[in-house]
């Protein structure tokens, strides 16, 4: 999908390359993440990519295509372009930031709205509430969003990200970042993403780069980064606690099951104790009869006589199946339990993580299982 061919680019004759002789190649629906110290040439490699900066050599090729051979202006169009600062135009509205390049298309305006109402509702964006606020109205967080949703609106097969999620606080950051990975499991886009985070780099790449000096050190899959990594300078990037980290590579759904315990709200307490008889577990999952995760009945409370509903106590806490197991440890640790509940956006239960399944997939991990 995107090739680098020999890529160099020098701003002076004196001064040292700010990238020098990278080779890499992208495949379709790969994200590729380029990291490393300030200075190392990841920005300078991006922004080639969609003609910001033209290379002194070598060659770049989106679908076997040269860019050189195509108008930048129409190259640009075809890419969506986040980056840490976002770039919203603040004399606009919402709507009209994440129309911009729809309109330039001249696509027809019922198109339009129906593609930015879409996006705004994808990025939890209430339409009706926010296509007429200005980005000033917005936290940063929900700017981030409406700029990955203006980089999206033209359904561009490629999208370059320059720290999209830097300039947000980390509690948000995370939320951004698991809300892209679930946007990227469905829509499979081409990603070249820049990041100075080799903990974002592993959770958010299929392919990690990693540069120093302008020159390609290493690039390989996070499983692989952390297992062999090339030299010195990788093993300090990685830092330590190498098993926690490949917990970053691990999604809830990959060691989720089906829990033992469930009853449905409509349910007697007699029916559910009759059913669980001795199962192994503390606490029985309570449904309604479209899986929805509604809480839980604590099984100590077995003894009692009536519905299943009146007994019913709030979950601290739930994941999504594309949560990564190191999160999801984080979660149990929080609140102080041994297992946490999967669910998808309508809150109908997946399945559950227990603090067992994180043992033994780092574990096996380790053992480069």
């Amino acid at each position: 999908m995107i090739v680098l061919e020999n890529l160099k680019k020098k701003y002076s004759e004196t001064d040292r390359p700010a990238v020098n002789n990278l080779n890499l190649k992208i495949g379709e629906g790969e994200t590729c993440v380029l990291v490393g110290p300030s200075g190392c040439g990841k920005t300078t490699t991006l922004k080639m990519v969609n003609r910001l900066i033209e290379p002194t050599e070598g060659t770049i090729y989106i679908n076997d295509k040269d860019i050189r051979e195509e108008d930048p202006i129409t190259l640009r169009r075809g890419i969506g372009y986040v980056i840490q600062e976002i770039g919203l135009f603040p004399h606009m509205t919402i709507y009209e930031n994440i129309a911009t390049v729809p309109r330039e298309l001249n696509w027809e305006e019922n198109k339009i709205k129906d593609k930015v109402f879409a996006l705004m509702e994808l990025m939890d964006l209430d339409p009706d509430i926010y296509s007429k606020r200005r980005p000033g109205n917005l936290s940063g967080g929900q700017r981030q969003r409406v700029g990955v949703a203006r980089a999206m609106a033209a359904d561009p097969p490629v999208m370059l990200m320059d720290e999209p999620f830097g300039a947000v606080d980390p509690i948000t950051r995370g939320r951004l970042q698991d809300e892209f990975l679930n946007m990227q499991e469905k829509f499979q886009k081409t990603i070249v993403f820049v990041t100075h985070d080799i903990n974002e780099a592993l959770k958010m790449g299929t392919k990690i780069a990693v540069m120093k000096d302008g020159k390609l050190v290493q690039y390989s899959t996070p499983d692989e980064l952390l297992s062999q990594p090339e030299n010195e300078f990788v093993e300090d990037l990685i830092g330590g606690d190498s098993t926690l980290k490949r917990l970053n590579l691990i999604a809830a759904r990959e060691k989720m099951k089906d829990p033992l315990l469930t009853a449905f709200d409509d349910e007697t307490v007699e029916e559910v104790r009759e059913r669980v008889g001795t199962k192994p577990g503390n606490r029985i999952f309570v449904i309604d009869k479209n899986n929805h995760l509604l809480g839980y009945f604590p099984k100590v409370e077995l003894k009692r006589e009536g519905q299943v509903k009146e007994f019913i106590q709030p979950l601290k806490t739930t994941i999504a199946d594309f949560t990564r197991l190191s999160e999801a440890l984080s979660e149990m640790l929080d609140v102080g339990e041994s297992s946490v509940c999967v669910v998808d956006e309508d809150d109908v239960l997946q399945g559950i993580v227990e603090l067992q399944d994180i043992i033994e997939a780092a574990k096996s991990r380790d053992k480069g299982e």
